[in-house]
């Protein structure tokens, strides 16, 4: 696994919105998170990963994983923005939650990789499909290259598993954000049907 600068740039294009975060820092650890879940995959970026939810859900009939991420982090913001004007006490840290939004689904190069799909489906009761959901990787990848544990959580806690979790306010935001992309883009014809 060989986590190269071209890499790091082709993230960079591929998420703008890392530029939204204030701190320098925190933005280089999202892209390096990124950059090193795609190193450890056979996948060269983020818009080769199939656009959906999950490896066996349907996927969008157009655009990218990278429509999803950029989808459900500017999603959140105007969540955010639009309950902050509304409501001046609600607090919701803009640097958490965009990178939360980005990093997300930052474990899905890990399940959604074709040789590891195959491999698993070969036996999947002695190594589970898959054998670690991109939530649980998720948090792996951002733990390793120094995120924050706010944005841990985030990776960690979005879909079902943070079902078993308290979900942190940001984590909320994008945990909706990300549920409603899905049902509004499929409510909209957008998403293949099952």
């Amino acid at each position: 696994m060989t986590v190269t600068d071209e890499l790091r740039s082709r993230v960079r294009e591929d998420l703008p919105e890392v530029e939204d975060i204030s701190d320098s820092d925190l933005r280089d650890k999202v892209v390096e998170a990124w950059a090193t879940s795609l190193a450890a995959s056979s996948f060269g970026s983020i818009s080769e990963i199939r656009p959906s939810g999950n490896p066996d859900t349907p996927p969008l009939k157009s655009g990218t994983q990278t429509d999803h991420i950029r989808g459900v982090t500017r999603l959140a913001v105007r969540i955010a923005d639009e309950l902050m004007e509304m409501f001046p006490d609600l607090k919701v840290d803009r640097d958490t939650l965009i990178a939360g939004g980005l990093c997300h689904d930052v474990g899905k190069p890990w399940e959604f990789d074709p040789e590891r799909q195959v491999r698993w489906k070969e036996d999947p009761r002695a190594k589970g499909w898959p054998s670690i959901r991109h939530p649980g990787y998720g948090v792996y990848i951002c733990l390793t290259v120094g995120l924050p544990e706010e944005v841990a959580h985030i990776a960690g806690g979005h879909s079902a598993e943070g079902e078993f979790v308290v979900r942190s306010l940001e984590n909320t935001i994008v945990h909706q954000a990300d549920v409603d992309f899905w049902r509004i883009l499929e409510a909209g014809g957008l998403v293949e049907e099952k």
